[in-house]
């Protein structure tokens, strides 16, 4: 994790609400101006990056990066939140405080079964945080060895933690930017492998017990993209046609394909000691300007679930808000699909969206002659809602959300050049910063000729899943009053096989 001052934080924050109650319990009503109202951000002050995200006993747990006393970066706690669904969440109470170790970075957590930590007891399943102790006496010193990582243990589902008295349990050996470490039990040796960002790459631990560390190898020196400090990494496999490939995803501040923080991957094997990719290509998880430090749930089976910061480090301390400052993206599956790429990633919208889900309205064979105006079957829908196109031929187009003050972000396809975009130059509030601003592409990955496009659309964000989620892009703006209007203009005649508009409720009332 990073911040100007190559620092990251985390904050976690849990939340038991019911899947069928959507009310906060805490009776905020997160109703300020540009305020998510499907995605999860605090009640107040600054949020970054996801942590410890683990599932147990029917619940998902979400650590974050959390700052309680400022809408700025500033000395990380972890909050907590749960939920019983992906899209209900209940803040709780801060999990991990400072200490005389310093802040509580980012890290993860797991479900310890069979207890090679020794922590459980009487039965007692332990829930053991890994997280990165960064010491600002000793970044303040010039020291290389401020970053360390440490754990914690809960008995009792998360709701309190206890720090190892040994912490920390694995020591910096002289490397600057040496934190986030991603944990996961590779059954086949019977050990935690931890995955950690060392600079500008990857070094492997392992460990019997989550406590006594040693190194397995290292990747990434010359691979990949390397346009700033590599963080938040996760390793996970997923299968495709039967066969199982090893993902690593790292995260990349900046140097992102758009400017600024992203997520990248690599696709390869894994053998418990070593990471050997399939091919040198760069690839990236989500394109656009806001997705950063994604990483998937531990103890979620095959099914893997990704979600990530809605923000970018270049202006993530300027957006215009006032109680609060950044939230978390839709919470995403991941498959694997074949592309022009090659073997890639695909993200799809957590079916758990159901839940808020209000009617919707389908259209077949729909024709579009230069404009179709959308406006009247989207202005009751408080400006949330998802957008599914799927296209007769491959032709371009342009998705324009809009008010009345003349404020719009464009979403497209540019058939010329082949790519995806999103476009808030016109977005409203942009002044805050230099490179918010712009137009910000995305390739088109797939070879069919007949493209899909599914938009969220948020009080204050849009997320682009296009192709069957082969290529995603993320994006904010902060508009003067509510998109309200929505339409599709086209550079010829084109036809939609369907158009689908559902409504979301908040998940807040």
């Amino acid at each position: 994790m990073k911040t100007k001052t190559g620092v990251r934080l985390l904050t976690a924050f849990m939340m038991i609400t019911m899947v069928s109650k959507a009310q906060d319990k805490s009776g905020i009503s997160r109703q300020e101006p540009h305020r998510p109202q499907v995605h999860f951000s605090p009640e107040q002050h600054w949020v970054n990056d996801p942590n410890g995200m683990v599932y147990f006993n029917h619940t998902y747990h979400l650590f974050f990066q959390y700052y309680p006393k400022d809408i700025i970066w500033g000395p990380m706690h972890w909050g907590h939140a749960v939920s019983k669904d992906l899209v209900h969440w209940k803040e709780l109470p801060i999990a991990l405080y400072p200490d005389s170790l310093g802040y509580i970075f980012s890290g993860s957590a797991v479900v310890d079964s069979n207890n090679t930590s020794g922590f459980g007891k009487k039965g007692q399943v332990p829930l053991v945080a890994i997280f990165t102790h960064h010491d600002p006496k000793g970044e303040k010193a010039g020291t290389d060895v401020f970053q360390n990582q440490s754990i914690a243990y809960s008995l009792d589902e998360g709701n309190t933690w206890t720090k190892y008295a040994g912490n920390p349990v694995l020591k910096n050996p002289g490397i600057k930017d040496f934190r986030d470490p991603k944990v996961m039990w590779y059954a086949k040796q019977k050990k935690w492998v931890m995955t950690l960002a060392t600079k500008d790459h990857i070094t492997f631990y392992s460990a019997p017990d989550l406590k006594t560390w040693k190194k397995e190898s290292e990747f990434g020196l010359r691979e990949g993209a390397h346009g700033g400090v590599w963080e938040c990494p996760d390793l996970f496999p997923l299968k495709l046609s039967g066969k199982t490939y090893w993902i690593l995803v790292v995260n990349l501040n900046p140097g992102g394909p758009n400017g600024g923080s992203a997520t990248q991957y690599f696709v390869g094997d894994f053998n418990g000691h070593q990471f050997t990719p399939m091919d040198t290509q760069t690839r990236w998880l989500d394109y656009g300007p806001d997705e950063y430090a994604g990483i998937t749930w531990s103890n979620t089976g095959s099914r893997k679930i990704f979600l990530g910061w809605m923000s970018n480090w270049e202006y993530a301390n300027q957006v215009p808000t006032q109680k609060w400052r950044n939230a978390m993206t839709i919470p995403r599956d991941l498959r694997l699909k074949q592309s022009k790429q090659g073997i890639v990633i695909a993200s799809a919208l957590v079916p758990e969206l159901v839940n808020i889900s209000a009617n919707t309205a389908v259209s077949k064979n729909v024709a579009v002659n230069k404009t179709l105006e959308l406006t009247d079957k989207v202005n009751k829908l408080k400006s949330q809602y998802i957008l599914k196109l799927t296209l007769a031929q491959l032709k371009g187009l342009t998705i324009k959300l809009s008010n009345k003050k003349g404020e719009e972000v464009l979403i497209g396809y540019d058939d010329v050049k082949d790519q995806y975009f999103i476009d808030r130059t016109k977005s409203g509030k942009v002044d805050f910063q230099k490179d918010f601003p712009g137009r910000f592409t995305a390739p088109r990955l797939s070879t069919s000729k007949s493209p899909d496009l599914t938009i969220v659309v948020d009080k204050a964000s849009v997320e682009l899943f296009a192709d069957g989620g082969l290529t995603t892009m993320t994006a904010v703006y902060f508009p003067n009053e509510d998109f309200t209007g929505l339409a599709i203009n086209a550079d010829g005649k084109l036809k939609l096989n369907t158009l689908a508009i559902t409504g979301l409720k908040s998940i807040w009332k």
